[in-house]
């Protein structure tokens, strides 16, 4: 076993024992949770360096580590991790699962160069955030151009 998923409130533990698993709500998925807010193919989990990544497969209702939504982030030992709601707390030891010491960057590191510095940094609309927003038009300010002053006028 490389970890185990504790439900915070209680239920089932769910033990993770390969290196790489998808959580989702479908059956092909290797741990499956059957709640209607979870996506088909919500997560990926990936054990890179002794620690465990989540990666956000564009999931509808997204994950969230520790209270912050996240697309990409290294899951510490004792880490609250949620998904669509669903928290648990993850459980397991870097160092029996290969750690070498020194603690791995907070993103897969064959996942950092595939994305821009602003979604890296957490810093561009995911595309599940795209849906609840509507299109208002563009924005028109009428300027009275007489009544303007060169006074009035503040440069950068």
């Amino acid at each position: 076993m490389l970890g185990m998923l504790v439900p915070v409130g209680g239920g089932d533990d769910i033990f993770l024992r390969k290196q790489e698993l998808i959580l989702g709500r479908s059956e092909t998925c290797d741990i499956v949770l059957r709640y209607s807010n979870i996506s088909g193919r919500h997560c990926r989990l990936v054990l890179s360096q002794g620690y465990w990544y989540v990666v956000d497969l564009s999931s509808t209702n997204g994950v969230r580590v520790d209270s912050v939504r996240v697309y990409d982030k290294r899951v510490d030992p004792g880490a609250r991790i949620s998904f669509a709601g669903h928290e648990y707390r993850i459980q397991y030891d870097p160092l029996a699962n290969g750690a070498l010491g020194i603690i791995p960057p907070d993103m897969l590191e064959n996942d950092i160069l595939s994305k821009s510095l602003l979604e890296r940094a957490g810093l561009t609309k995911h595309k599940g955030d795209f849906r609840k927003e509507r299109n208002t038009g563009p924005i028109h300010t009428r300027i009275d151009y007489d009544a303007l002053k060169w006074d009035d006028i503040e440069f950068l």
